[in-house]
């Protein structure tokens, strides 16, 4: 099987689907990346990533209920797939092994 890579986007909006949980859909995505990491993504960019992460097999969909604070629309829900908790975990150890390589003072100050 092949090894899929995600870019740095597709693994920012994946984690914070993991973060948020039943609560993850395109604009509580939105605003948890501004919140917390001072990113402001517009909304047909967060979709797009997750229609990426869709297709790659490491997101899910459904759609729920309609509310009324949006006017009767209903909201995407998301939620990690099995190969998206994998691909996390994988990156999270590459990075974790390059980082405990990198001598001490090599990121020292200029």
């Amino acid at each position: 099987m092949r090894k899929a890579y995600i870019g740095e986007l597709e693994e920012v909006i994946l984690l914070t689907v993991a973060i948020l949980q039943d609560n993850a859909y395109g604009v509580a995505i939105g605003l948890h990346l501004q919140q917390d990491l001072n990113r402001k993504l517009s909304i047909s960019a967060i979709h797009a990533t997750l229609d990426r992460l869709s297709k790659k097999g490491f997101v899910t969909s459904h759609m729920g209920g309609a509310t009324a604070e949006r006017g009767g629309r209903r909201k995407r829900y998301f939620k990690v797939t099995a190969a998206g908790s994998r691909v996390l975990t994988e990156i999270q150890e590459v990075r974790a092994q390059l980082w405990s390589q990198i001598p001490p003072n090599a990121l020292a100050a200029i």
